[in-house]
């Protein structure tokens, strides 16, 4: 098998590098801004190191050679970060949705456990009967008895139509005659003393006298 020119060599790895270029900008759609901004601007040097002249690739072989294979390393580790990264994050956020799954479902066991039960109502076999009104018949019915006879003695043969007797009205007690204070007796009493006698002697409107006018009250 014949050996491959330096040129061929180098014609291979750009043509590898053209095309990591052309799959990092498929998958960069993909992917999330800041990692697609990054891998972006490595499919752009992959293609720079693959768009060669033919007089290049005669004239420098293996400097494009190392450039291509270089840009295609490149990129090919950089896909491998970012998916790596990206398969860390899911697993991650999937761990995640499982821990509060969990948490949701012991929260619901907790809160079904503190609700305490309702309270039982009584069956129609225990529920209380109504109690029953005692009809008309059962009731008893005070007896009134007849208004007696009232006598009155006749005139002349003929008798005298019966008449109420009125209430006789009650008879005011008449107040106790209260005999005078002297004066001096009166002036060695206190102000509470000459009010307590004029209390007792039934004279009104004495609460906001001066002891002289106290004293001539009663004398």
């Amino acid at each position: 098998m014949a050996r491959k020119s330096k040129t061929e060599k180098a014609a291979q790895a750009a043509e590898a590098a053209a095309d990591a270029a052309k799959d990092a900008k498929r998958l960069s759609k993909t992917l999330p801004k800041k990692h697609a901004k990054k891998l972006l601007s490595l499919a752009e040097e992959a293609k720079e190191a693959a768009d060669v002249s033919k007089k290049k690739l005669v004239r420098k072989p293996r400097k494009v050679e190392r450039t291509a294979t270089a840009a295609v390393a490149a990129l090919t580790k950089a896909t491998e970060k970012i998916e790596a990264k990206l398969e860390a994050k899911a697993a991650e956020k999937k761990a995640a949705e499982k821990l509060v799954a969990k948490a949701r479902k012991r929260a619901e066991r907790a809160a079904a456990a503190e609700t305490p039960a309702g309270p039982e109502l009584p069956s129609r076999a225990e529920a209380p009967s109504p109690v029953e009104a005692p009809s008309p018949a059962e009731v008893p019915t005070a007896e009134v008895a007849p208004p007696a006879d009232v006598e009155s003695p006749a005139v002349n043969g003929i008798p005298a139509p019966s008449v109420a007797a009125e209430p006789a009205p009650e008879r005011r007690k008449p107040r106790a005659a209260v005999a005078p204070f002297q004066a001096d007796d009166l002036t060695s009493l206190t102000v509470p003393e000459l009010r307590a006698r004029a209390r007792a002697a039934q004279h009104r409107g004495y609460s906001r006298l001066t002891k002289a006018q106290l004293i001539e009250l009663l004398s």
